[in-house]
């Protein structure tokens, strides 16, 4: 029960809600996050984080970009159920339509990206 009341936990709150919106039109690192929904550095990797923990996120690097999914292969079947609800909720919400809209014109700038949020939280991942 423990692992379900994380993850419900894990939802109930709309800074994590819009990011989970943005990823689920595509993959981000952390500077495109920030692009996205204003959110400092540090506050988009503990959302980041926060929703990896739980099981809805994977890390994979692509060059120098780590870069965030939605780890749909590996979702149990719950919670796969409860992102497809999520996934509903979110279409026509009018913030993660904006957030997604600023994400489509956000880049991952220079190898480090905007703070060095790619870079730093890979290195924090691979210790």
């Amino acid at each position: 029960m423990r692992e379900q009341v994380k993850v419900f936990k894990a939802l109930a709150d709309e800074s994590r809600l819009r990011v989970l919106g943005l990823l689920m039109e595509r993959d981000c690192c952390v500077c495109e996050v920030m692009q996205a929904t204003g959110y400092s550095q540090s506050k988009a990797s503990r959302i980041l984080t926060t929703l990896h923990d739980v099981g809805f996120l994977s890390l994979h690097k692509e060059g120098l970009w780590s870069l965030y999914s939605i780890d749909r292969d590996a979702l149990k079947p719950y919670q796969a159920r409860i992102l497809e609800a999520v996934e509903a909720a979110l279409h026509s919400d009018p913030q993660v339509a904006g957030d997604r809209e600023k994400l489509r014109a956000a880049e991952r700038v220079g190898p480090s990206c905007v703070t060095g949020g790619c870079r730093t939280r890979n290195a924090a991942e691979a210790a």
